[in-house]
């Protein structure tokens, strides 16, 4: 049977990325193949975050960004797709007037999500599925504007939160102390009502971090090992973090700020390790397209036999 085809567009703070993934219909979701994954450091939070707009040559970048994936898409022959933006997007103040523009030029719809609704898309993924029903968990994403908190119970979702803490905020000393204070009390109470043993990291970052940390993919990074990763990268500058890692620029100098978030939510609320699944809000996007196409088209997910 022939595959179908769907794709993400995540319009993020630090980066801009297009992921496309095939599955067989009626398969269950854990069966899809990734196809195509473009990621552009456009860095659209560099401007958003300390000027309060995204203008000039940013915006044209954007533009013919979304020109360029937007070919793509035609080539996959894609069934469907979304185009979701985040916090660079959501504090820019002409972002209402750039949604128009990318519009206009592009035939592209861009949706411009709240921090609610990007915490619900990125546990949209699924991988909670394949933890253990009767342990709790914080599912953390860290980008570049914010940081979602999901807080997951015998295997279900209970509530999702959003902090104006990321990567390129704090490169750009751009967070708010009411926000860490938010932060830490949210973390407070949840160490009173929930033991939680295992946070699950979501991002870029802690995917690097978890590879240089030389633990097995998928496996747990604990966090004693992550704290003292951390400390060693700290010594170095950008650019030796970039010869001595092999750390592209746009992640030499925001990984610490990410390890130190990673490092926070699991200390805030008693956790010992990090669990890193690669996967992210584009993979949560394709999921939900796909629940979409099936109630559409009436097709039943194959049930996958433990």
């Amino acid at each position: 049977m022939n595959t179908i085809n769907f794709a993400a567009i995540d319009i993020g703070s630090n980066a801009v990325r297009l992921l496309i993934k095939s599955i067989i219909p009626g398969d269950h979701s854990d069966s899809f193949t990734k196809v195509l994954m473009v990621r552009v450091p456009l860095r659209l939070g560099q401007e958003s975050f300390v000027s309060g707009k995204i203008n000039g040559e940013k915006e044209k970048q954007l533009i013919r960004l979304m020109k360029a994936f937007k070919h793509l898409i035609k080539i996959y022959d894609i069934t469907d797709f979304r185009v979701c933006a985040t916090a660079a997007m959501r504090e820019a103040k002409n972002s209402d007037a750039l949604v128009k523009e990318i519009r206009k030029e592009t035939g592209l719809k861009v949706e411009v999500i709240n921090g609610q609704e990007e915490a619900s898309i990125i546990y949209e993924s699924h991988f909670g599925d394949k933890l253990n029903k009767e342990q709790n968990y914080i599912f953390v994403d860290v980008g570049g504007g914010s940081t979602e908190l999901s807080l997951m119970v015998n295997g279900e979702l209970q509530e999702s939160k959003s902090y104006d803490i990321g990567t390129v905020r704090l490169l750009n000393n751009k967070v708010q102390e009411v926000e860490y204070e938010r932060l830490n009390y949210d973390l407070s109470k949840l160490k009173e009502q929930y033991k939680i043993n295992d946070i699950i990291g979501s991002g870029g970052n802690i995917i690097k971090l978890n590879s240089l940390a030389k633990t097995r993919k998928n496996n747990k990074l604990p966090l004693q090992k992550l704290e003292e990763l951390n400390d060693t990268l700290k010594q170095f500058s950008v650019d030796e973090l970039i010869t001595n890692y092999n750390l592209k620029p746009d992640r030499a100098d925001v990984i610490t700020f990410a390890a130190d978030i990673y490092i926070t939510v699991a200390k805030g609320v008693g956790a010992t390790h990090v669990i890193v699944p690669t996967m992210g809000l584009a993979d949560g996007i394709i999921h939900m397209l796909y629940v979409k196409w099936k109630e559409k088209n009436n097709v039943e997910e194959a049930v996958v036999l433990s």
